[in-house]
């Protein structure tokens, strides 16, 4: 069989601007500041370039073909995987966890992520946490509006990697390229926006009641150290596994004999080019494509000088 190519989705945001435009996509006018390269997410479903699913969406082919993904038991498609630029600073926010999301937004998932750093300027940072050690501590700060003694901010550079779990107070900063990795919900509660004014000419709405019901409070980090995998064909680095996802990333140099370790796996090409090769079908990939492997494709082998993000559940 052949795997599941992927049309990215591209959304303006008032941060956004043209770096995607480095990762080989031909984007449409405007501050471009995320690709949706593989969602069935109903804000932005990726379009199937390729095989008898061509111009089928990737949440039509869940629903109608579920023997393609292992015949889960999910309703909907669980992942979701971003490439963020952010041309000037995101707002800070968080998101809520499954059942807090499902109570209060329709049903929706909750949302935990994680990033890994594609690129970033030199002294770039990021939002990560907060100095709150209790809710009345929290509410105190964000009543106060002091946003300097709240957020934590970390410096950042190429490579490095970040689990967001739910509650966890996150913003992206100016000058950062990432690669977003998180369950398939566009929850977000904006808790502080550096009174930007919108293409309305307005500031855009906060959601603080419910940011202070769901940030988790407390000093400690909730990254997780990478861990190398040792593989005999090639380099790889195991970013995180939790119970939403587990997301690796590979260096490829050669030839390498692609062990699927569930019965569909995302993957993201980010830097190289070189092709996979699915059951004696060759594919031809390059930086800045999606697809997704299925429980069709037994024989598969990546072949080139590229790197590749894959995450399943």
């Amino acid at each position: 069989m052949s795997p599941l190519i992927l049309k990215p989705v591209f959304k303006e945001r008032i941060w956004g601007g043209r770096n995607l435009e480095n990762m080989g996509y031909n984007l449409p006018e405007g501050r471009i500041g995320e690709c949706w390269g593989i969602s069935a997410h109903v804000n932005g479903p990726n379009e199937i370039a390729n095989g008898p699913y061509k111009g089928q969406t990737l949440d039509e082919v869940w629903l109608n073909h579920p023997g393609l993904f292992g015949n889960p038991t999910e309703e909907k498609f669980p992942l979701l995987t971003k490439i963020l630029d952010a041309n000037d600073q995101l707002s800070v926010q968080v998101h809520p966890d499954d059942t807090y999301a499902h109570e209060h937004e329709n049903g929706e998932f909750g949302k935990t992520e994680c990033w890994y750093i594609i690129d970033a300027k030199e002294d770039a940072e990021i939002i990560y946490g907060t100095y709150a050690n209790t809710k009345q501590q929290l509410e105190e700060f964000i009543q106060n509006e002091d946003w300097d003694h709240l957020f934590k901010r970390v410096k950042v550079e190429k490579g490095d990697f970040f689990y967001v779990p739910s509650g966890t107070v996150h913003a992206i900063g100016s000058g950062i390229m990432i690669l977003e990795t998180q369950q398939n919900s566009d929850t977000t509660y904006r808790i502080y926006d550096y009174d930007r004014i919108d293409k309305d000419g307005k500031k855009r709405e906060l959601h603080l009641d419910k940011s202070i019901d769901v940030i988790t409070v407390g000093a400690q980090s909730p990254n997780v150290p990478p861990k190398k995998i040792d593989d005999e064909e090639q380099k790889g680095t195991l970013l995180i596994e939790s119970d939403f996802f587990t997301v690796a990333k590979w260096e490829i140099s050669g030839t390498f004999n692609f062990r699927k370790p569930r019965d569909y796996c995302l993957v993201s090409v980010i830097a190289g080019s070189g092709e996979i090769i699915t059951d004696g079908n060759v594919f031809e990939v390059e930086k800045g494509d999606h697809l997704i492997m299925t429980a069709d494709d037994l024989d598969n082998h990546i072949n080139g000088e590229l790197e590749v993000i894959i995450s399943y559940v």
